[in-house]
């Protein structure tokens, strides 16, 4: 449903054009200080602005309503909310007759008997990642020495990043957009983390990350690379340390992670919602029709994903530990 997590456990609520967006977080440790200004560096790597993304803004300014008491954490569940203030609902009226292809639109219209609320992608939107990149910090402050970072390697399906400005130039051009690769290392990790059989560390990290909008693929280590080697390529050698003295397997082991940084790549999937005229089914008029989407839409929403896998995995890693 809209919670994740066992102890340290994270409840999502909210729909993107609505009053506001917000989360639960349980299980938070007490005593951890813990302000408005630690969610503003995060917020802001989420946030458009860079070549590539939508130009639709707004403050992203976190509500603390509990949890929260002379700057340190109680204990208690803590709650935020991020109130939603630039919004454009007029954009998305057309698409109850021509659902958005590639959206959440048509399959939610039918599973709530028109219920829902469609606007801006209503629970669907990417905008529901804003409270859980926000629940991330809460998980990375409480994870202490270990470092969760990731970044974007790939757009377009170019690995240069020197041509990803003229890439998106062109798919701006063309009112199309591109898809991207995030690559995501946890170093400082224990030897130990995980509970196999369904709770392998890789189970609950695919399980967070498939939860964000956009996801198509994840691996780890060598990936799918590891089914175009031998054993001899691939096994991970553990040197006198104890540690492995190479990292095919991602900082993995039989779903248990090993002592070596844990490393996974995300694909995600170009935008769906383009400005290039697309030829589809018109619920209303049983006719084709052509679907033409005004609105403010990212080129590359991947540009903007880093800092939610980050958070997918410190909250997995919360609760792990």
């Amino acid at each position: 449903m809209n919670s994740f997590g066992r102890i340290f456990r994270v409840s999502i609520f909210g729909e993107s054009h609505g009053d506001g967006i917000g989360a639960v977080v349980d299980g938070v440790p007490s005593g951890m200080e813990l302000s408005r200004e630690d969610f503003e560096s995060d917020i802001r790597r989420r946030a458009p602005g860079a070549k590539g993304t939508t130009p639709r803004k707004e403050a992203d300014e976190i509500e603390i309503l509990s949890g929260v008491y002379n700057g340190r954490t109680t204990g208690a569940p803590l709650a935020f909310i991020f109130r939603n203030q630039n919004t454009r609902s007029g954009d998305y009226s057309q698409f109850e007759a021509t659902p958005r292809p590639g959206h959440a639109d048509y399959v939610a219209q039918v599973k709530w008997e028109g219920a829902n609320d469609p606007r801006g992608g209503g629970h669907f939107s990417g905008r529901i990642t804003l409270p859980i990149v926000a629940a991330g910090v809460i998980a990375k402050k409480s994870l202490g020495d270990i470092d969760v970072s990731a970044k974007i390697i790939e757009v377009g399906g170019e690995k240069d990043g020197s041509r990803w400005a003229s890439l998106l130039e062109a798919a701006t051009a063309e009112g199309d957009s591109l898809g991207g690769v995030v690559e995501c290392t946890v170093d400082g990790l224990p030897i130990g983390l995980g509970e196999p059989f369904f709770d392998s560390v890789e189970s609950l990290i695919s399980h967070a990350v498939f939860a964000i909008p956009g996801v198509r693929g994840i691996e780890f280590g060598d990936g799918f690379q590891a089914a175009r080697m031998k054993g001899s390529e691939h096994n991970d050698l553990y040197g006198e340390d104890g540690y492995p003295q190479t990292n095919g397997a991602g900082g993995v082991n039989g779903g248990i992670t090993n002592g070596a940084p844990l490393v996974f790549r995300v694909a995600f999937k170009p935008t769906a919602s383009i400005a290039r005229a697309q030829k589809t089914w018109n619920f209303k008029t049983s006719k084709m029709d052509t679907l033409e989407i005004g609105g403010r839409h990212d080129v590359c929403f991947a540009l903007r994903t880093p800092v939610i896998v980050e958070a997918m995995a410190a909250i997995v890693l919360a609760d792990l530990l």
